[in-house]
């Protein structure tokens, strides 16, 4: 059985909890909920009895020092990752970091390097890239049942330029690593890596982008036009068109259907997504298959990726004259 902590007492730590508890629920014993970790011990046992916690610290420092603790899932700001990441890791824990990764891909390599050194396992929790979802997009594309791709559009907005995180510089703040991430990580899923990008945003009186236009380009023609915001709600979709018929991606954050459409707009199928308890399973699946196995990264999102994801955003950053107070 893998003993995992979470990082961080906010909302998506409580989504993470109800995760692991409902595999527990669900008869999986592979894992249990074993602690959390705050700034502050009252925040932390408040977390614990709001969400069946058995363990709750004041400090990550002392989360960490509980020998049998195996696994941390970081939930902390984007700022704060590579710091909260290296502490895990120094500690002898394997780590399950909320996306982005880090604010920044020189973090990213050096906390990489540092798990292959320690032989730990780290990985992106990106939950999209590990959905079953994903492996249906990409057959459904790849079957040519409406021809070739050849573009895609996909958008991401929700109305949440209200949270500190999002819209302090110093946290990281902005679309880009917020939503625009996965636009992003929906695009290459499915055309693979882009040879070409541009980008431009709106900002935020702090300088933080708050929406993102972003066009990736292949050699082979292939276009992607994305989106993603934090001032407003959208539909979340994704469209990949090709020459016989388009294909569309219900909530490309969390795809609940894949609808295939002919040349003449007929439906020629709908493929929706297996039932779920929260849709972040599967990143813990894997993570604890790769535990028991001795890896130090998890096959749907490998380093490479994250790394590769990371260097892209940094470039897009710089298109957009985005740069936080902490960077060099």
């Amino acid at each position: 059985m893998v003993n995992i902590g979470i990082m961080g007492a906010g909302r998506i730590s409580a989504v993470m909890a109800k995760t692991i508890n409902g595999m527990t629920e669900n008869g999986d014993k592979s894992v249990r909920l074993y602690c959390v970790g705050a700034r502050d011990k009252k925040r932390a046992e408040s977390f614990a009895k709001a969400n069946d916690v058995l363990k709750a610290f004041g400090s990550y420092e002392e989360m960490l020092a509980d020998e049998e603790l195996d696994l941390v899932y970081v939930a902390t700001p984007h700022s704060h990752h590579a710091d909260c990441v290296r502490l895990c890791l120094d500690n002898g824990k394997h780590v399950l970091c909320e996306k982005a990764f880090t604010a920044n891909a020189h973090q990213a390599e050096d906390i990489v390097s540092r798990a292959k050194e320690k032989r730990l396992l780290l990985a992106e929790a990106i939950w999209t890239r590990y959905q079953p979802m994903r492996k249906t997009i990409s057959e459904t594309v790849a079957s040519g049942i409406v021809g070739e791709p050849k573009t895609l559009t996909a958008n991401l907005h929700y109305a949440v330029d209200y949270k500190e995180r999002l819209v302090e510089p110093y946290l990281a703040g902005g679309a880009l690593l917020d939503v625009g991430v996965y636009v992003l990580n929906f695009a290459e899923m499915v055309f693979g890596r882009a040879d070409r990008v541009q980008a431009i945003c709106t900002k935020t009186e702090k300088g933080v982008d708050i929406t993102d236009s972003i066009t990736l380009i292949w050699n082979d023609g292939k276009i992607a036009v994305l989106n993603a915001g934090m001032n407003a709600v959208s539909d979340r979709n994704g469209v990949i068109y090709c020459t016989k018929g388009f294909i569309t991606v219900e909530n490309i954050n969390n795809p609940q259907s894949v609808s295939i459409y002919d040349e003449k707009y007929n439906l020629l199928d709908k493929i929706c997504c297996p039932k779920q308890i929260t849709g972040y399973e599967y990143e813990i699946m894997e993570a604890v298959r790769c535990i028991e196995e001795g890896l130090t990264e998890c096959p749907s999102m490998p380093h490479s990726e994250t790394l590769h994801i990371m260097y892209m955003m940094d470039g897009i950053r710089a298109q957009l004259g985005v740069k936080y107070p902490f960077e060099r």
